[in-house]
């Protein structure tokens, strides 16, 4: 059953078994063996679950993205816990865990504070966040469980650069793998102006969570996202593609280009499609192959926890 509210979630304890006396072998049975209670005591390492932090700007689709995700996880039997921060949202195609809505009222908290849609999502987020440790225990108490999704809000804003969506990302952080995926609307970043202010938001993020980055090109079913791999990979193709414009912000992104190379170089980008699933399998494995260059390159043996 999912956990629909932070007030009902009951854990249970398991009873803990009455130790006995051991037994000291004799002296007929010969000397005896040499301990191995700390290897026989130390518990199994608890596999930690992946949180994936899904961001992005109004309208890319994070949401619809998340439950293809969702679903592609319970089609092969890997079922995530799914968690949802946006408390303005008046539906959710999937099933969250941990709903915000069920612990802030968002429409109250406008009323009660006087605050316009921006200010009462920024409250509530804010709000939340205090009891943010209860939905980290939650996730904790949770076994055989791989991914972790989170769903934010719509505004990009409010998640990325306020003091919720700063506590929240190192919470997860601190505690469970975590990536970050920002998701890109492909048709729209056709334009090269427009593309390059994605990858400057995506720039801003990596450098504000210092955590993991992945690059979702959203809605491949109806653009394909090659002409930015292509210019991702080659900083002349896209002044080519930005050539006819003689505008300061052609002129800005031109030079942002080259700027952005060896940012290109680590990035590790895909294409998705949360209408038709396309992608599903080529996302799952970009994200574990980023973990696995992180940790190698941190020189961990397991992905790296932030402290």
């Amino acid at each position: 059953m999912a956990d629909t509210s932070l007030e009902n979630e009951v854990k249970n304890e398991e009873p803990v078994a009455s130790g006995t006396e051991p037994t000291t072998p004799s002296d007929a049975e010969g000397p005896e063996p040499p301990s191995t209670s700390g290897r026989a005591d130390a518990e199994p390492k608890k596999k930690k679950p992946t949180v994936v932090l899904i961001v992005g700007m109004a309208g890319t689709g994070k949401t619809t993205l998340l439950q293809r995700l969702n679903s592609h996880l319970h089609t092969v039997g890997k079922p995530p816990y799914v968690v949802n921060l946006d408390p303005a949202v008046t539906h959710v195609p999937y099933g969250p865990n941990i709903d915000i809505r069920d612990t802030v009222d968002y429409k109250n908290v406008m009323k009660q504070y006087g605050l316009g849609p921006n200010g009462g999502i920024l409250t509530s987020c804010n709000l939340f966040a205090t009891r943010f440790d209860q939905v980290i225990e939650l996730c904790e108490s949770k076994t055989d469980l791989d991914y972790i999704l989170v769903d934010t809000a719509g505004q990009i804003e409010i998640f990325t650069w306020s003091a919720s969506g700063a506590i929240i990302t190192e919470a997860f952080a601190s505690s469970f793998p975590t990536v970050v995926v920002y998701i890109v609307d492909t048709p729209r970043c056709t334009s090269p102006q427009t593309f390059m202010s994605n990858m400057l938001q995506a720039v801003s993020i990596l450098y504000k969570t210092k955590l993991p980055l992945i690059l979702a090109f959203n809605k491949v079913d109806v653009a394909k996202h090659d002409f930015a791999i292509e210019w991702m990979e080659d900083f002349e193709k896209f002044q080519e593609a930005i050539d006819s414009d003689s505008s300061y912000a052609a002129s800005l992104s031109r030079s942002l280009c080259m700027v952005l190379d060896e940012f290109y170089r680590k990035l590790q980008s895909v294409g998705v499609s949360a209408y038709t699933g396309e992608g599903m399998p080529e996302f799952f494995e970009a994200m574990m192959d980023k973990l696995k260059n992180d940790v190698k390159n941190s020189g961990e043996r397991e992905v790296p926890l932030r402290k």
